[in-house]
């Protein structure tokens, strides 16, 4: 999974970046505003970045925060490069669960234990993603998990009332998709998109039927796969060959009015925000919780914690340590929740703060929407994590693209994780 959108280092500093090295023994202070750097991505659209930032700064005038924005699709692998080589870089923002487990475990990390036990694991959503064999690496700050976004005008003109996507089944969710899908061509308006990722298929399969993505048998995903490819038949979704070569976006799918139905996580609340006000889109939207695979009143859904390291060789590691619990402090939470983005810190004052926002869809259907009863961790983790999601991913296509039916697909990923990953 994923944030997604533009904005890069200038030349310069990217090369300085990935070719600062450091030896791990702290600087000695220095009269002054003490400077700490911030490893993050697309700066410039990636709101909750900045709040922190700026939250931080005015909080703590005696330190001051550089980040170092990295392009979203390059982030892994420039931290990856940046740590292989001793760069000093004080705090890493870890995107995925993923990646911090390999860096927790290869000891590029300072323990920041003592921190997480001050945290309520009963309040922070996603904090025990974080426990590595007893031991914390880092401490959440956002928690992101996957809902239903909606084209308000369409289901009007389509007569469906809103009131039913709130407690909506994934065969409820197929009839409807197939039934707001208009016109043809480049008019042609979909019932639903599917984004190419192979999460809405597996890690929702996974999370609703109890299954293990890292298990090596994959017949629990046999049901979400044959409705989305059912849709994909009928017309109602963009077939995901075409999504994939032409590198279609999610976001111009929706904010164009060319999907009416979008399951996506909650972090994309925070551009359509920011694209209204920008005048960029003008799409009525409102948010549903995820479909089910029964209409029970439960709702389970799938998602991962976002959270802020500290580097193992920061030379200013205790500002660092301090920048990392303020962002998961309820000052933080707070800072992140009014820049449209849903914290890990969950409690009444903070869905107010968030639901307050202009532009929040606020209806029952919503409220419902943002308090799943489960939120499964998107992808274990593991040693074995990082492999098997490329085995995953790579069937995954195989599937969509129909050069390999579904019980082959399947039969082939259950193969190769056992024989390639054991």
């Amino acid at each position: 999974m994923r944030r997604h959108l533009v904005t890069t280092l200038a030349g310069a500093a990217a090369l300085a970046l990935l070719t600062a090295c450091g030896g791990g023994s702290p600087e000695p202070a220095a009269d002054g505003p003490q400077t700490i750097k911030v490893a993050l991505w697309n700066y410039a659209t990636t709101p909750e970045f900045k709040a922190i930032i700026d939250g931080f700064q005015a909080a703590n005038p005696e330190i001051k925060v550089e980040p170092v924005d990295i392009l979203a699709d390059d982030y892994a692998e420039k931290v990856t490069t940046m740590l292989a080589g001793g760069d000093t870089t004080d705090v890493l923002t870890m995107k995925n669960v993923i990646d911090y487990s390999r860096f927790g475990t290869r000891g590029q990390l300072l323990p920041l234990t003592d921190q997480a036990a001050k945290l309520d694991p009963a309040k922070y959503s996603g904090l025990k993603a974080y426990d590595l064999d007893g031991k914390y690496f880092a401490l959440p700050y956002r928690q992101d998990f996957w809902v239903l976004y909606y084209n308000k005008t369409l289901l009007k003109q389509a007569g469906v009332p809103e009131s039913k996507l709130q407690n909506l089944s994934w065969a409820d969710y197929a009839t409807l998709a197939k039934s707001l899908t208009k016109g043809d061509g480049a008019n042609k308006v979909y019932g639903a998109y599917q984004h190419t990722w192979r999460s809405i298929v597996q890690a929702t399969s996974a999370a609703q039927t109890g299954g293990n993505l890292l298990g090596g048998d994959y017949n629990f995903m046999k049901d979400q796969y044959a409705m989305t490819l059912g849709l994909q038949q009928d017309g109602a979704l963009l077939p995901w060959a075409t999504a994939s070569s032409q590198k279609v976006s999610y976001n111009t799918m929706f904010s164009t009015g060319k999907a009416a139905l979008l399951p996506m996580g909650t972090w994309y609340a925070a551009t359509l925000l920011a694209d209204a006000k920008a005048g960029k889109t003008k799409v009525e939207w409102g948010v549903a919780p995820l479909p089910q695979r029964a209409a029970d009143g439960k709702v389970t859904s799938f998602g991962s914690p976002t959270a802020f390291a500290v580097n193992k060789k920061s030379k200013h590691a205790e500002a660092a340590k301090k920048f990392v619990e303020w962002a998961s402090s309820e000052a933080g939470a707070t800072a992140v929740a009014k820049a449209g983005v849903t914290p890990s810190l969950q409690s009444q004052q903070i869905l107010d703060t968030y639901f307050a926002l202009p532009g929040v869809p606020s209806d029952a259907v919503a409220k419902k929407a943002f308090k799943p009863d489960n939120v499964v961790l998107e992808m274990p983790i593991s040693d074995k994590s990082s492999d098997v999601d490329q085995i995953l991913t790579e069937e995954h296509e195989l599937i969509m693209t129909g050069q390999k039916s579904l019980d082959d697909g399947l039969a082939e990923m259950s193969k190769r994780v056992k024989n390639e990953v054991g």
